[in-house]
């Protein structure tokens, strides 16, 4: 870190509005990250006021905002402001191969980002789907799952590689390790998903 941000007074302001923007990473939002780990009880008890819990990893690289969990005895809950999303079936199986390889990757102590081509990904993907679905528009298809991907922010296109993708350690965060026990079960349910008739997502 320089050392005009070391020296640089604490801003609620920069930690506050960067979070609101989205997920604040570390090597990506410099400035903001290091107003954020200065007053992380701040930023706490100012997003705690509208129903929201600002979850930091410190350790991970970074932070983000989620809806406090409903509470069924409040007589005035607050209203959400993060919307719940529905993901389509491929777009969560890719999810949950991108969760298992970054747990594979972690495992060998190597280096810290996960960087996968688009041929890798596609190949990930293709292993469930049945045979004869493996033509150009499938591709195409997989091609707009991982754009849907990207702009969830688990995946970030990495500048000046064509076609190349790091996967974005938030992920952990959003499929945690009780989920990821019970990974390969649910691969093979999402599997008999896709072999059945008329199970094909399109979306």
């Amino acid at each position: 870190m320089s050392t005009k941000l070391a020296d640089g007074a604490p801003n609620l302001s920069i930690a506050v509005t960067q979070l609101l923007k989205g997920v604040v990473y570390r090597d990506t939002h410099e400035l903001a990250w290091h107003h954020l780990l200065q007053l992380r009880a701040q930023v706490r008890d100012h997003f705690a006021v509208i129903g929201m819990i600002a979850e930091i990893d410190e350790a991970e690289g970074y932070a983000y905002l989620r809806s406090r969990p409903d509470d069924p005895d409040e007589e005035s809950p607050i209203p959400r402001l993060i919307a719940r999303r529905q993901l389509s079936l491929h777009v969560s199986v890719l999810l949950a191969l991108l969760r298992k390889r970054l747990a594979e990757f972690d495992a060998t102590g190597g280096d810290i980002r996960l960087v996968l081509t688009r041929q890798q990904i596609i190949d990930m993907l293709t292993v469930f789907l049945p045979s004869s679905a493996t033509d150009a528009r499938l591709v195409d298809q997989i091609d707009t799952h991982i754009t849907k991907i990207v702009e969830l922010g688990f995946l970030r296109r990495v500048s000046g590689s064509d076609g190349t993708f790091e996967v974005r350690r938030i992920l952990k965060a959003f499929v945690d390790g009780q989920w990821l026990t019970e990974l390969d079960t649910r691969l093979t349910e999402y599997a008999a998903l896709f072999a059945g008739p008329g199970k094909e997502d399109n979306s």
